[in-house]
């Protein structure tokens, strides 16, 4: 027979006050003394009291649910930043509540948003890349409604709150570290043109090269990918008939250094010694690439839960009556140095 599940009325008769009285210290409510409010804490700790999170919920007028609209969950990025979301909310006592899009560059996600809407989750996080315009109609459309939006990476707009990678440091650190290694005619595989995400990269790439007085005729040292292999394998052949004297590539993601990796030995082109590589994402199986590939590791886990850090002050602001302004937290990315790199 399993034990009598305490009531909130126990708590209120072993604490020696009002079932309203420990309704006030479960809500937070500021209108309790602290000597009685650690009092009725210390019962509810030794009871095992658990407060309903439905009656919490209508108290506060809250769902203690978070939406969050993402894509492409199959691929590492998305499914890396959604497992630090499902993390962070979790371990605040939220539920989740996953909306997916299938075509993030042509369905801009006004269904999924009006549901989210209409279920009345507190908060929501916007964790879809951002690719050409489809962001600009839900940045004007998250000042008009009362539910706060976080995005995730892209690119910083006035009165937004987001977290993001920092891609365009990214960029840089792969490039400069070729550099530093001695290589100098560096091509970049970039991802598709239209993606914020790509482009930032690539601008990292440029700038590194024109500051190390590199960067004449880069024309000839960039072709675009898609984020797979096969696009990293077409892209390395590309580069070699533009500019036969390459000496090394930075691929914008590690898919595509991987296709990279295959068209080099087809080449005949050792790496590192006839070609540096450096990818961008840190999977995984990067260590296990042959040779293993210097990347670039981008800490999606720790982006997806420091936006449910960002969207948790927001409410907190909200039911406070105070402001919060914008914001945008950066995520470090961090050199991964293994031996695809260490030639030139």
């Amino acid at each position: 027979m399993s034990a009598k599940k305490v009531t909130i009325k126990d708590v209120a008769e072993a604490a020696g006050v009002s079932v309203m009285t420990v309704s006030r210290v479960i809500n937070d409510r500021p209108d309790v003394s602290r000597g009685t409010r650690r009092h009725i804490q210390a019962i509810i700790d030794e009871m095992g009291y658990k407060p309903s999170t439905v009656a919490q919920s209508l108290i506060r007028g809250r769902s203690n649910t978070l939406g969050v609209v993402s894509t492409g969950i199959k691929y590492f990025g998305p499914s890396r930043t959604l497992a630090g979301i499902e993390q962070q909310i979790n371990e605040l006592g939220y539920s989740l509540l996953l909306n997916l899009l299938y075509d993030a560059e042509h369905d801009r996600g006004e269904a999924s948003l009006n549901s989210l809407l209409a279920r009345q989750v507190d908060g929501i996080l916007w964790a879809v890349p951002e690719i050409g315009s489809n962001r600009e109609w839900l940045c004007e459309r998250a000042r008009e409604i009362d539910t706060p939006v976080v995005f995730l990476n892209m690119e910083p707009r006035d009165q937004s709150v987001m977290a993001a990678v920092n891609n365009y440091q990214g960029g840089r650190l792969a490039t400069e570290h070729l550099l530093a290694k001695g290589y100098r005619r560096i091509g970049i595989i970039a991802g598709p043109v239209t993606w914020w995400e790509a482009q930032q990269r690539e601008m990292g790439w440029r700038d590194a090269l024109q500051e190390a007085g590199a960067g004449d005729n880069l024309d000839g040292l960039w072709v675009a990918g898609d984020w797979t292999p096969s696009s990293g394998e077409t892209g390395l052949r590309q580069l070699l008939e533009q500019s036969p004297d390459l000496d090394a590539v930075f691929a914008s993601n590690d898919q595509m250094a991987l296709g990279t990796l295959q068209a080099a030995r087809q080449a005949g082109r050792r790496v590192p010694g006839d070609l540096g590589v450096v990818g961008f994402d840190d999977i995984p199986e990067a260590a296990y690439f042959y040779p293993p590939l210097t990347t670039i590791r981008q800490n999606l886990v720790e982006m997806g839960r420091e936006a449910v850090r960002l969207l948790i002050g927001v409410l907190q602001a909200q039911q406070q009556e105070e402001s919060f302004s914008p914001e945008v937290r950066w995520i470090t990315p961090e050199l991964v140095v293994r031996e695809s790199s260490n030639g030139g």
